[in-house]
């Protein structure tokens, strides 16, 4: 398969647009240089994705691993991404206009992913800044991001934390990690929730 290759004048457009967004709203960024192509390419790995089903990718900014997923073999038409600034998404759909970009609120997927109510994905891939959220709030994100999924799907969660963005919840939550990704800036690397086994829920 023929990869896509991005301009160095869309490239510069996509630091600009990223540096811009962090610069008016930092909080909702967890780095000030979008994702390398290395590590993103290490979340995929890590998710597993089908592509024969969905994948969500949660904070897609930029698209670069929305990109990766594309490398991966994974279908336009089969990947999901719920980005919350209008200005990435307006980028994402030019940049992709075959991928269903969604504008919504990743801690309300309910609301946000209506239309795709009775979809359960692959796999998920999350790139927003979970160490901007409140402690309350993380475990949920993901568990809540878990019951999207087929049983055995996996989150990748992009960090640039030394320690888990969350803890393990025994019988809930059970996390590890990859490798370092020395090359990106900073350093990152994906954490991957998974459901420990034996976990039910409605009865399943």
């Amino acid at each position: 398969m023929t990869k896509p290759q991005v301009s160095l004048v869309d490239r510069i457009e996509e630091e600009v647009l990223f540096f811009r967004t962090w610069a008016t709203s930092p909080l909702k960024m967890g780095s000030v240089t979008p994702t390398s192509r290395a590590l993103a390419s290490l979340m995929v790995k890590h998710a597993h994705p089908d592509p024969s089903g969905y994948t969500l990718e949660i904070g897609p900014g930029t698209g670069v691993v929305t990109q990766a997923l594309l490398d991966a073999g994974i279908p336009a038409d089969h990947i999901v991404s719920v980005e919350y600034d209008k200005d990435f998404c307006k980028h994402l759909r030019k940049r992709f206009p075959r991928i269903h970009v969604i504008r919504g609120d990743a801690l309300d997927l309910q609301k946000t992913l209506a239309e795709f109510r009775d979809i359960k994905f692959s796999a998920a891939l999350s790139g927003i800044p979970l160490l901007n959220l409140p402690k309350k709030k993380r475990g949920p994100y993901l568990e809540h991001v878990l019951d999207r999924l087929v049983p055995g799907g996996v989150v990748s969660q992009l960090s640039y934390s030394f320690v888990p963005p969350q803890e393990a919840i025994p019988g809930r939550l059970a996390v590890d990690k990859s490798k370092w990704v020395t090359f990106n800036f900073p350093p990152g690397r994906a954490w991957i929730y998974r459901r420990p086994n034996g976990f039910a829920t409605n009865g399943v």
